[in-house]
């Protein structure tokens, strides 16, 4: 009685129009041919970790190239500081013995006639 039923469940669904669709018409199945065996996951497994492993290993690489530039530019960044403040020394000194030398006391002054040195 199962043959007819779906015979004729086949026949009335030809029969039917484009437009209406029959139950899990589009469904498909596929099945796995192979399966994957303990090794070949291990193995999976292995490339996985040194996957991450390399991916760990750049990115602390990087983080290090990224000390030695950033160590660098310090060390300019003093040896520069240094510079200027020795500069600022400097333009301090020249400007007071300009000022001395422009002053109305140094102006004032004179030279000596004689000039006797000690001795021994």
């Amino acid at each position: 009685m199962s043959q007819s039923f779906s015979q004729a469940t086949f026949i009335s669904s030809r029969s039917a129009p484009a437009s209406r669709w029959r139950r899990n018409q589009n469904t498909v199945k596929f099945g796995v041919s192979r399966q994957l065996g303990p090794v070949a996951h291990t193995v999976l497994v292995a490339v996985m970790l040194v996957v991450l492993g390399l991916v760990y290993l750049t990115q602390v690489n990087r983080t290090g190239a990224y000390s030695y530039e950033l160590d660098k530019l310090r060390t300019q960044r003093d040896s520069l500081l240094s510079e200027q403040q020795d500069l600022e020394v400097q333009n301090a000194r020249l400007q007071a013995l300009e000022r001395v030398q422009n002053s109305s006391v140094a102006k004032a002054l004179t030279t000596p006639a004689k000039i006797d040195y000690a001795q021994n």
